[in-house]
């Protein structure tokens, strides 16, 4: 049974890293930025932050292996920088799609489990809280790199976009000033839960396959 638990495992692996690209490609472009400012920045940050934790520890429990979370971090930058290739065959610019800044909160929580001589509940705590603290710090230097999300969002509008979703000037401000300290604030307190859950999975999977 031990082919069948390692099989389950990397598909369980597989299809994270894939739902996370796909969750990049549909909350993450700039139509999306520039139709809700600063909302969809906190949004943003919370999905990804929960995306990334729960596949990251459950991998790293999985392998026991400070440095795995960063691992599986990579697989979902590759993931999504070739996804994007898709949108560049339709015409559209390669960085139209903001690809999230995964790696360094992984990297975190990588040195969470190592500091802590492997302790499971640790990484899930720290590790977790880190993670979301993290992210969309991290995310607002990438987003600042990037060319203007509004002039973007004119010129290249996408073509499934219904008719009251078109890009409207942002109303920065209107309902908080800090989309980082919400978006970190909530992250830390959702990837606790999150990642107790991706630490949870690693344990079913062994009773099933036992």
């Amino acid at each position: 049974m031990v082919w069948l638990r390692r099989t389950t495992h990397y598909l369980f692996i597989v299809v994270v890293a894939v739902n996370s690209t796909l969750l990049t490609i549909n909350a993450g472009d700039y139509i999306f930025y520039s139709d809700w400012a600063w909302t969809s920045f906190v949004v943003f940050s919370i999905s990804q932050s929960t995306m990334l934790v729960v596949g990251a520890i459950y991998y790293m429990l999985f392998t026991g292996v400070p440095g795995t979370a960063t691992y599986y971090a990579t697989i979902m930058t590759i993931y999504t920088w070739v996804a994007k290739g898709a949108w560049l065959a339709l015409g559209y610019p390669y960085d139209f799609v903001v690809t999230p800044v995964w790696i360094p909160s992984a990297m975190l929580l990588d040195l969470t489990y190592w500091a802590t001589r492997r302790n499971k509940h640790a990484a899930i705590i720290i590790g977790g809280t880190l993670v979301g603290l993290s992210l969309p710090i991290f995310n607002m230097i990438n987003l600042l790199l990037v060319r203007d999300p509004l002039e973007m969002a004119f010129k290249y509008p996408r073509p499934t976009l219904p008719p009251y979703m078109t890009p409207i000037e942002p109303q920065v401000g209107k309902f908080y000033n800090s989309p980082v300290a919400l978006g970190s604030g909530a992250g830390a307190v959702l990837s606790v839960p999150i990642a107790a859950l991706g630490a949870k999975l690693n344990t079913w999977t062994y009773r099933w396959m036992a």
